[in-house]
């Protein structure tokens, strides 16, 4: 039975008295709960604390790491590692591995996965992430932006049931 993989991105140097870490160990928990596969980008901060969430609800994790092996060791609560040696271009693996994806806080990485989904039509929920406006023709998308981790997990089960309809 195939498993959706749900990705969670958010700053690497956030630390565990940060809100963005709380709210990742929260989303990762909260979608482990739900049997989804969490996908990360491997390495600290946002991506250690959603991993570490999921693992504690017995979730499966993924990281897509920057690097190779030698160079990039994934945080220790990534079930299944994929070495990329593709640096920040790794961010469409990223978005093109999951069904839908939370922005938790975020850099100038996490605003490329944003706008990598967007593009891919690849749902992005919003959880004190970045939200900017387009320039030009460009469309206005319809941000999701959730309020709380809570939030954040029911749209994507929103989004991802829309999906099946």
């Amino acid at each position: 039975m195939s498993k959706n993989i749900i990705g969670v991105f958010g700053a690497g140097n956030v630390s565990e008295s940060d809100e963005e870490w709380q709210q990742a160990l929260t989303v990762g928990r909260q979608l482990a709960r739900k049997g989804y596969v969490v996908l990360t980008g491997g390495l600290g901060g946002v991506m250690t604390a959603a991993s570490k969430g999921a693992k504690e609800e017995g979730g499966i994790t993924v990281g897509i790491l920057p690097g190779t092996r030698q160079t990039t060791p994934a945080n220790r609560y990534v079930d299944i590692a994929v070495y990329t040696g593709m640096s920040e271009a790794r961010n469409a693996v990223n978005i093109k591995s999951c069904v839908a994806a939370v922005a938790i806080g975020g850099e100038y990485g996490t605003l490329s996965e944003i706008s990598l989904a967007l593009k891919g039509g690849c749902p992005i929920i919003l959880l004190n992430s970045w939200v900017i406006k387009p320039h030009g023709r460009a469309k206005q998308p319809d941000w999701l932006i959730a309020a709380s981790p809570e939030e954040a997990v029911a749209m994507v089960l929103d989004a991802v049931n829309g999906m099946h309809d």
